[in-house]
């Protein structure tokens, strides 16, 4: 199973500390540094240093970092325009040398476009952009770089350069979720990976069943997309530790057992062999305490060498 890494710098971060996290990632044999797309800190606490925005960041840890995959989990569609996004994307993909994945999704958190000015329409209408966003980022990157690219939707018209190219012939494609209908079609028409998480194994058994059978529907092979499960994450090293690394990151270890990963590193590697046994080849561990690098370093030591 592959780890990754994913943040959420939302809660108050500074790049300097988004760098320190991506360095240790790379350094300790994580397969990627994944961050969240938000700007509006969730639940209580001091928001200082305040939020940093996801594709700059990731344009700046392209330059610092190596071998690691970069992306988003995920980018909300009603950040950004479908246009401006792919040349985003495709430019960090550059500079990274192509290791960049873009999650996309409709967007939830409502108090946060408001707060910051952005429009927020409703799920039905979130969804129809998605899909048009897909169509024309999808569209974008695989029109030859000589040509334009056009498309006229409800929402979005581009007639543009097929330009700047990614450096991946085929940037990953993550779509996500726990919608029963939509998201599984989508993702069997557009994704290379679908992601889903923060809920107990059997919900991601369904999950993951509802994407297969879409898949099949769509005339495509289910085991052409990977599937994985994203999980907050705690462990230490004893019960102790557990406990106070919990109380840091202002997680609860009862909830952790049944929708997350927590323990010492023996329990965490039984809790991802459950993932494992109903389809996930890839987890995302949520980072909430991006100060304890020494958490990472104990999975890396004590958890990855276990998996299959």
């Amino acid at each position: 199973m592959d780890l990754r890494i994913f943040t959420e710098p939302h809660q108050g971060a500074t790049f300097g500390q988004l760098l320190a996290v991506a360095k240790t990632t790379q350094d300790c044999g994580y397969d990627a540094f994944f961050r969240s797309d938000h700007y509006l800190r969730t639940g209580r606490g001091d928001p200082r240093p305040g939020p940093t925005d996801a594709w700059t960041t990731l344009a700046g840890l392209a330059l610092e970092t190596r071998g690691i995959r970069l992306g988003t989990l995920v980018s909300p569609v009603t950040f950004r325009l479908p246009s401006v996004l792919a040349v985003q994307v495709g430019q960090v993909d550059v500079m990274s040398g192509g290791r960049v994945e873009l999650g996309l999704g409709t967007g939830w958190n409502e108090a946060e476009h408001h707060a910051f000015g952005l429009p927020f329409p409703p799920v039905g209408e979130r969804f129809d952009r998605l899909e048009e966003q897909l169509e024309i980022i999808t569209g974008l990157w695989s029109t030859d770089a000589h040509k334009s690219f056009s498309y006229g939707g409800r929402y979005y018209t581009v007639d543009m350069p097929a330009l700047p190219r990614p450096a991946q012939e085929r940037v990953p494609l993550i779509l996500g979720g726990g919608g029963p209908r939509r998201t599984p079609a989508l993702a069997a028409r557009f994704a290379t990976e679908f992601n889903t998480g923060f809920v107990a194994v059997d919900e991601v058994r369904t999950r993951f069943q509802r994407v297969r059978a879409a898949c099949r529907d769509a005339g495509r092979d289910p085991s052409d997309l990977t599937y994985s499960v994203a999980l907050s994450t705690v462990c230490g090293e004893d019960d102790r530790q557990v406990a106070e690394r919990a109380a840091a990151a202002g997680q609860d270890v009862d909830g952790l057992r049944t929708s997350g990963l927590v323990g010492t590193p023996g329990e965490i590697v039984d809790r991802l062999g459950a993932y494992a046994a109903v389809g996930a080849t890839r987890a995302y561990l949520q980072i909430w305490d991006l100060g304890d690098l020494g958490m990472l370093d104990l999975i890396a030591d004590r958890v990855m060498p276990q998996l299959p």
